[in-house]
């Protein structure tokens, strides 16, 4: 579970939003909470690789790897899944905002 909680932690929009002159950073919290989504489905796409990489190519496959590959293959879609909901419904509230100004 601490793996899990711990997967999240890029989801920090204050560490994000510091430094917000660096061309390498985003310059609102819109901007942030996506670079920040960003990075964590990124670090687990890494670990997909990573496991993916262990699958031997003769068939001598370990079936815990296998397994563990499912999991976050499942973990990563239910990321991405929440990562599109969540910029989604930011952006439509962002842009209900800007109309009614």
């Amino acid at each position: 579970m601490a793996d899990e909680i711990q997967g999240f932690g890029n989801l920090s929009l204050a560490s994000t939003l510091q430094g917000t002159n660096n061309k390498n950073r985003p310059g609102t919290w819109f901007e942030a909470m996506a670079h920040a989504w960003g990075q964590t489905l990124d670090a687990q796409a890494v670990k997909i690789t990573e496991l993916a990489d262990q699958i031997g190519p003769g068939g001598e496959d370990k079936p815990s790897v296998m397994a563990m590959l499912t999991a976050e293959s499942l973990r990563m879609n239910f990321m991405a899944n929440s990562e599109s909901t969540s910029v989604d419904s930011v952006g439509r509230a962002l842009e209900t905002m800007a109309r009614k100004n």
